[in-house]
């Protein structure tokens, strides 16, 4: 049976709901009281199943569960509910007077994602409380932020169609590459997002120019290469628009200086686009281009080797080529793509 909790302290409408599913009528009127008095709204529920029912029907912004219930321990509750689409990020705090070793790991292994040992102290409900809502707070905009740029990934990919797949294909290279030259995490997922949006930027590049199979005149090059400016102009307005956007606009600064827009030279480039320069180039020698046919391995690796000090970074072409070694790149399209994909949720979750 789920339960509103009453008080006669005004709650605001949009106060965020805490369900407690306890099982004890004291300990639930306490808590109830208590949330209720530091501004969340309070909703209860006595036993395991009713728990259950109310967490995938209310929807509520918080659940405080205690661990021994009737019918349905909290363990088992907090497994059904990250088993669920619909609350697989819903915020549990465990309430439990079991604080072994043990006990903690098999809570976190149900999907917990804190802990209140009974008996507790207020300020520390409410803290813990904040903490788990700011976690998912900080989750739902970090999902948020990877449809956003997966549409906008995918729009790249409608508008050429030559190169299908380019952008998950250099998310997974730019992945593994950031990760082989020891980038932080938070730096990897900008490299990452980066790498899906580099050529954001050609939605205001015309058809004719994209397709072309000649050779561009001075007057195409000069709109071709508006890209990347256009591109950062378009990420701008993300949230997390800086870890990535200087890479959607410097992908194309060479080294030695002689690149665009900026004619940045060396370390002036971001290491992040100097990363997904280089895997850039690769994947465009390997694959079919409007223009001539793919190349091997062998041979792209061999033109940016050639490269090294002049277009490319020369520690970064030498992991590069280590890399390519080692994973045998030529045949795993497929592997990088889903590669891609899984490096924006390892990231976003560090």
């Amino acid at each position: 049976m789920l339960h509103a909790a009453t008080s006669a302290t005004l709650i605001e409408p949009t106060a965020p709901t805490v369900l407690v599913i306890e099982d004890d009528p004291a300990n639930r009127a306490l808590l109830s009281a208590l949330l209720e008095r530091a501004g969340y709204r309070a909703t209860t529920a006595a036993d395991g199943p009713s728990g259950l029912e109310a967490a995938l029907e209310s929807a509520p912004d918080v659940v405080l569960l205690d661990v021994g219930l009737p019918g349905m321990d909290g363990l088992e509750i907090c497994r059904r509910l990250r088993a669920d689409p619909r609350t697989v990020t819903m915020p549990v705090v465990l309430l439990t007077g079991r604080t072994s070793v043990d006990d903690v790991v098999a809570g976190l292994d149900a999907g917990a994602d804190d802990f209140l040992a009974k008996p507790f102290h207020e300020a520390e409900l409410l803290a813990r409380l904040r903490s788990a809502r700011r976690l998912a707070l900080v989750m739902a905009e970090m999902e948020s932020a990877q449809g956003v740029v997966a549409a906008l990934a995918n729009a790249v990919e409608a508008k050429d169609t030559m190169t299908e797949h380019h952008c998950q294909r250099l998310a997974g290279l730019a992945h593994l590459l950031a990760t082989a030259a020891e980038l932080d995490p938070v730096s990897i997922k900008g490299v990452v997002y980066g790498a899906l949006l580099h050529d954001i930027g050609k939605i205001g590049v015309s058809d004719g120019i994209l397709k072309k199979t000649g050779a561009l005149t001075d007057d195409e090059w000069i709109e071709m290469r508006r890209h990347p400016i256009i591109g950062e102009q378009i990420c701008r307005p993300l949230a997390s628009s800086r870890e990535f956007a200087p890479i959607v606009r410097h992908h194309h600064e060479r080294w030695d200086g002689g690149g665009y827009p900026d004619r940045l030279k060396g370390d002036e480039i971001p290491i992040g686009a100097r990363i997904v320069g280089l895997v850039d180039a690769f994947d465009a020698i390997v694959h079919d281009r409007p223009y001539r046919e793919a190349g091997s391995t062998e041979n792209a690796i061999g033109e940016i080797v050639a490269q090294s000090g002049h277009h490319f970074d020369p520690e970064l072409v030498e992991r590069f080529a280590a890399m390519v070694e080692g994973n045998d790149l030529d045949e795993t399209d497929d592997r990088l793509r889903i590669g891609s994909l899984a490096a924006l949720r390892a990231s976003s979750r560090r």
